[in-house]
């Protein structure tokens, strides 16, 4: 595949053979049906119970039924499910990475014994509720609120653009309480007051559902708040945690452009030759590959860094940020060397082309991440105008 600087020697062995058992199974189960799905904007149930038997579900989480991989192999997983479709890369991203890392980086043992091993296994999906109509960029702005009430919280508020919140088991509500602080929430399947409507009319990851919540006087048991989040702050070390695997998810959406594009124009002749011939053709191939490359190495030193413990939220930002806008002009470059093809979800590109969109925009848009990474190299903060505290 495209590996152009033998990326694979840096790898260990474990981590490769995550990364071609996703490979794999995506090849013969997502790929072949994905586009039926996606056109229709339905979410493929049928592939839940297989993807459980992946056994990758959780992944850096250490314990309770989770592979406990590295950062990497992590990544090079997100890769690949958004190199075979965005749309399921949506759906174990927000299950695996982020209700799971909440619960495992905020929750107490016993919340962990309580929820992480059925997730492992994937008989409860996880969703994660953050999100709100008025705020998205500004995440910490939100209004949902949760007061006390005896032995339970009272959620009151509304959600957008929650990943899996029609279908979860698990549903991590961050509101505020009556001190201000943001906390977590796990509201279980079938609670009175919460309603969730999956969102039409998406032209991205249509395969995946998405929902507006709304949160009625919805009673949550005192014991399904996480116990270790206190504030924004700790919401945020989760965002930062799992951001770098949108950098992955980038990774594999360009890398998959670029590889249908090459096949493409070896296949395809026009004046007597296959267009993989021609000079234009040729240069935008060489440079989606050079992109592909750099992409590459950036993603498994920021992935090394944080198994190490040293990566940090601007690093993060900056792989988001880059692989974004890098992916965003390899998949175009893809669809115009397709032609007429490149609209045809037969072809795939066309997907990935509208796929892109949403993972330009998600867990951050381009702008908001270049401001986090001129906040880290300036000191000063052009989001809120004050100086951070180091």
């Amino acid at each position: 595949m495209t590996d152009f600087y033998a990326l694979d020697e840096l790898l260990a062995p474990e981590e490769i053979e995550i990364r071609d058992r996703v490979r794999d199974f995506c090849a013969r189960e997502v790929t072949p049906r994905i586009n039926d799905y996606w056109e229709r904007a339905e979410f493929p149930f049928e592939l839940v119970p297989k993807i459980a038997a992946l056994g990758i579900s959780g992944g850096t989480v250490q314990g309770y039924g989770s592979p406990g991989m590295s950062a990497v192999a992590a990544g090079l997983v997100a890769a690949e499910w958004a190199r075979a479709d965005g749309s399921i890369g949506t759906f174990y991203g927000v299950h695996s990475f982020l209700a799971m890392q909440s619960i495992a980086m905020l929750g107490s043992e016993e919340q962990r014994e309580r929820w992480l091993p059925a997730m492992a296994r994937v008989e409860k999906i996880g969703a994660f509720g953050l999100t709100e109509p008025a705020h998205g960029s500004d995440a910490v702005g939100l209004e949902t609120s949760a007061r006390r009430d005896g032995d339970a919280y009272v959620l009151t508020g509304a959600k957008k653009w929650i990943g899996n919140g029609s279908i979860a088991d698990y549903v991590i509500i961050w509101a505020r309480g009556e001190d201000g602080a943001v906390g977590g929430y796990v509201v279980e399947k079938g609670t009175p007051g919460y309603e969730a409507t999956v969102m039409t009319g998406k032209t991205a990851l249509r395969a995946v559902w998405q929902a507006e919540i709304t949160l009625t006087d919805v009673r949550v048991p005192a014991e399904n708040r996480l116990a270790n989040c206190h504030s924004f702050k700790d919401v945020a070390v989760v965002l930062d945690r799992t951001r770098y695997t949108v950098a992955w998810r980038a990774l594999g959406l360009a890398t998959a452009s670029y590889e249908l594009a090459l096949a493409h124009a070896l296949r395809r002749e026009q004046f007597g030759q296959p267009i993989a011939g021609f000079q234009l053709v040729q240069d935008k191939l060489a440079r989606m590959l050079a992109e592909i490359t750099s992409m590459q190495l950036m993603c498994w030193r920021l992935s090394k860094l944080a198994d190490a413990g040293r990566m940090t939220a601007a690093m993060a930002s900056l792989a988001k940020m880059n692989h974004a806008a890098k992916a965003r002009a390899i998949v175009a470059d893809a669809r115009d060397i397709l032609g007429g093809d490149g609209i045809l979800l037969d072809n795939h590109v066309a997907r990935h082309h509208a796929d892109m969109e949403a993972i330009f925009t998600f867990e951050g848009t381009d702008s908001v991440q270049a401001l986090i990474v001129g906040r880290e190299i300036t000191g000063l903060s052009a989001i809120s105008g004050r100086k951070p505290a180091r």
